[in-house]
C-alpha cells in the first residue's frame, strides 16, 4: 500500500488516483512561507513517485477564502536581496516540478489567488475555479515585482497586454473576467467547485494516461518553439505512442466498440 507522508503546512490525500495537495494555513489565507514552499516541493516528488497509483493532481487552498492569498509578507519584509533570490529559487524549483509532473494537474482556485497564489495557479496545466475567486498580481503595491513566475506564466497565459495591466495596475481581477482572459478554464459555483474538478480528473483518467502524458509534454516544451520544429517533435512523439500497449488497446477496443483498458504500458 502506497505510504503518504504528512506535512506541517500542507495536506496531501490520495483517493481512487487522485491526489489532493492542499496548502493548510487558513489563518494566514493560505500564504506561501518559505517551509510551505518546501513541502509543496516535496509532496509532488511523492506525487510523481508514485505515478503508477495517482493519475491526477489536484492543488486547491484550505478553507473557503483563499485559494493562496499570495506569499507571506511577514517573512518577506525584512529580506535583503539575497535571501529574497534563494525565496524565489524554492518557489520556482517547487513550481517548476508541477510543470514537470507526468500527471494531469488542476488548480481548484477556491478564493482569492494572488501573487504566489497565481503563480502557483498558473503553473498548472487547468484551473478550475469558483465563481466567487478573486485574481491578481499585486506586487507592485508592494514595491517588488512577480518573483515566483508571475511576469512569464501570466504573460503565456494572456499575452504580454494583459498581463502588463494587471502587473502594473496591482488590481484584481474576477471569476468572469478570468475565464475571458484565459486563466480560468472553467468556473463554477462555490458548492460545487470539487465536484466540476473531480468530473474532469475522472474523464482524464479513462483515456490513455501515457499518452496524456506525453500530450502535456508536446504541448509544454514545444510551445515556444518555431511551428516547423514544435511539428517535428508533435510527429516524434506521435511515432512513440505507437510503440505502446495503450496505442494497440485503444485502437482495437475502438474498432470492438468497447470501453479500452488502459495499462500506461
Amino acid at each position: 500500500m502506497m505510504k503518504i507522508n504528512t506535512y506541517d503546512n500542507i495536506l496531501l490525500d490520495v483517493t481512487d488516483g487522485i491526489a489532493t495537495l492542499t496548502i493548510n494555513r487558513p489563518k494566514s489565507m493560505n500564504a506561501l512561507n518559505t517551509a510551505t514552499l518546501v513541502e509543496i516541493g516535496e509532496a509532488l516528488d511523492e506525487i510523481k513517485a508514485n505515478a503508477a497509483d495517482i493519475k491526477v493532481a489536484v492543488i486547491t487552498g484550505a478553507g473557503e477564502k483563499a485559494f493562496v492569498a499570495g506569499a507571506d509578507i511577514s517573512e518577506m519584509r525584512d529580506m535583503n536581496a539575497l535571501e529574497a533570490a534563494e525565496l524565489s529559487k524554492v518557489a520556482h524549483n517547487s513550481f517548476g516540478k508541477i510543470e514537470n509532473l507526468p500527471q494531469l494537474t488542476i488548480a481548484a482556485v477556491n478564493g482569492y489567488c494572488l501573487g504566489g497564489g497565481l503563480e502557483l495557479a498558473s503553473s498548472c496545466d487547468i484551473r478550475v475555479v469558483s465563481e466567487k475567486a478573486k485574481f491578481g498580481q499585486p506586487e507592485v503595491t508592494l514595491g517588488i515585482v512577480p518573483g515566483f513566475g508571475g511576469t512569464q506564466r501570466l504573460t503565456r497565459l494572456v499575452g504580454r497586454g494583459k498581463a502588463k495591466e494587471m502587473i502594473t495596475m496591482g488590481t484584481m481581477i474576477n471569476a468572469q473576467e478570468a475565464y475571458r482572459v484565459g486563466i480560468a478554464e472553467e468556473i463554477a459555483a462555490p458548492e460545487a467547485l470539487m465536484d466540476k474538478v473531480m468530473e474532469i480528473a475522472h474523464q482524464v483518467m479513462k483515456n490513455g494516461l501515457l499518452a496524456v502524458g506525453m500530450a502535456k509534454y508536446v504541448i509544454d516544451r514545444a510551445a515556444d518553439l518555431p511551428l516547423d520544429t514544435a511539428i517535428d517533435f508533435e510527429t516524434q512523439m506521435w511515432a512513440q505512442t505507437f510503440a505502446t500497449e495503450d496505442q494497440t488497446e485503444g485502437m482495437t477496443a475502438f474498432l470492438e466498440k468497447r470501453p479500452a483498458n488502459f495499462t500506461s504500458k
